[in-house]
């Protein structure tokens, strides 16, 4: 362990050091992702990340060098699965400071648990790309195996076909609420998924990188059926030159699957992206989905890019 550290809880005022870190990370690790302090912020301010009881951060100095924390889940059924998130500067690893993090990260599930669902087994999730250099040892170490794998899928916005469907309209504060109803249904099943309540979607979906114009609701007979949220960082674009529409929730109520909606949805939004100037889109699928998504994203010309692991610890 480097001499001279301090450790302490993150805090709201370190969007900024938490940014640089992660876009130190991204230079090394190339997942893609780069960070500006109010998307830092956004994440501090998650309604279910306990920061004072359920996050650790290493400073070298008022330079961050590593951090980790906890968000819980507001319901579960059966098994309460929390998601550990961290990491650690490229310059400062193989230190122990990974080690210390995800040993922090296994004591501070244990304690959110014991306070939200105690009679619940416990599960500590870590969803991270497969190729970083070293997270697959030190996990390991600590007794986190494979469960599950998802693909980041890729679509040039080049030469996009023309889309239009009567059923589709765009976001609108009016029709938040169906968007997110739809959202929660759709995703009722899926592995791992819990319903959003209001104050996570606040905060996860329709945040300042949320895309209102490229999102999209499709009504059947009037009701909300199918739904596309759009994402961007700009953060990525000022990195990369390249400006991605993340296709980051779709979602189809179960009773109207296998209707072409999904379909619809992401020709449409496909179309609206090229339109309105992005060069790209991208989205996560799980490789086990049991709807289908996995194909119909192939159909639609997304192509695997990245592969995805998620590792658990039961305890």
């Amino acid at each position: 362990m480097p001499s001279g550290l301090t450790w302490r809880p993150l805090t709201r005022e370190d969007a900024q050091t938490s940014a640089d870190l992660l876009n130190a990370i991204e230079v090394v690790d190339k997942i893609g992702e780069n960070y500006t302090a109010e998307d830092c912020l956004t994440e501090l301010d998650d309604p279910y990340a306990d920061l004072e009881r359920a996050s650790l951060a290493a400073f070298d100095g008022d330079v961050m060098v590593g951090y980790m924390k906890i968000q819980y889940r507001p319901t579960a059924v059966e098994v309460h699965n929390v998601s550990l998130d961290g990491g650690v500067h490229p310059s400062y690893r193989r230190q122990g400071i990974g080690t210390r993090l995800v040993q922090a990260g296994i004591s501070s599930a244990r304690v959110l648990h014991a306070l939200h669902h105690p009679a619940l087994r416990l599960a500590i999730n870590v969803h991270k790309a497969e190729h970083i250099s070293g997270l697959a040892p030190l996990l390991s170490a600590a007794d986190f195996t494979p469960v599950r794998y998802f693909q980041r899928m890729e679509h040039s916005l080049v030469d996009v076909p023309a889309a239009g469907d009567a059923r589709i309209e765009p976001w609108s504060a009016a029709i938040d609420e169906e968007f997110r109803h739809v959202r929660n249904e759709a995703y009722r099943l899926n592995w791992g998924s819990t319903p959003m309540p209001v104050e996570l979607w606040k905060n996860k979906i329709t945040n300042q990188t949320f895309r209102p114009s490229a999102s999209f609701l499709l009504r059947d007979a009037g009701a909300a059926v199918g739904m596309l949220v759009t994402m961007n960082w700009e953060a990525d674009t000022e990195a990369t030159g390249v400006r991605d529409a993340h296709f980051m929730v779709i979602g189809t109520l179960p009773g109207h699957r296998n209707r072409g909606i999904a379909s619809a949805l992401l020709g449409h939004a496909l179309r609206a992206a090229a339109d309105q100037g992005y060069d790209r889109a991208l989205l996560s699928v799980d490789s086990e989905n049991s709807t289908g998504a996995f194909g119909i994203f192939e159909r639609a010309g997304f192509v695997p890019t990245m592969r995805y692991v998620r590792w658990a610890l039961e305890v």
